[in-house]
């Protein structure tokens, strides 16, 4: 039984120190991204009542429409754009100025730590109506409130209080 202990031990000690090796990379590097992908926080107007898309991933979480930029993209905005009509139908936008918003994040792919940059723009659409691609499960239109709540990263909830902070001013 001791021996087993001392192998579990070693075996998180390993794991707990790869992970902490990650994160002192990641921190070290942090402006040195293996990927990069743009998205849009894509909202629509009804009844003077303003609703967020938001999308559920196969994952599980919540959040906005995004996509790696490709070689052909003339420019990040052509990006979201792009992935915004793969992943929902909708190419009926209007992006605000002013919001330019960069997040990043470690996750794993392929079993190794990737540094991502994904840059957010805020756009308008008159769409209702959304064909979810395959990369997604379902869709919600919200309200602020219930967006911010329901979004599962606080990135993407940092994101949102942007966007509305902004278009809250456009109202003034």
């Amino acid at each position: 039984l001791f021996q087993l202990q001392v192998i579990q031990y070693e075996k998180y000690r390993s794991f707990a120190e790869k992970r902490i090796k990650e994160k002192r990379m990641v921190e070290e590097n942090k402006n040195i991204f293996d990927e990069k992908s743009c998205g849009i926080v894509l909202f629509r107007e009804e009844n003077n009542k303003r609703f967020y898309l938001v999308l559920r991933y196969p994952s599980g979480h919540l959040d906005f429409p995004k996509g790696h930029v490709e070689t052909k993209d003339k420019s990040m905005h052509e990006t979201a754009l792009r992935e915004l009509e793969e992943e929902t139908g909708i190419s009926d936008i209007e992006f605000i100025d002013g919001y330019e918003e960069p997040i990043s994040y470690l996750y794993r792919k392929k079993n190794k730590p990737s540094n991502k940059q994904v840059i957010f723009f805020l756009a308008k659409t008159k769409t209702k109506s959304v064909r979810i691609s395959h990369e997604h499960r379902g869709y919600f239109w919200l309200p602020f409130d219930a967006a911010v709540n329901k979004v599962t990263f606080e990135n993407a909830k940092g994101l949102l209080r942007k966007a509305e902070e902004i278009l809250s001013k456009g109202r003034e």
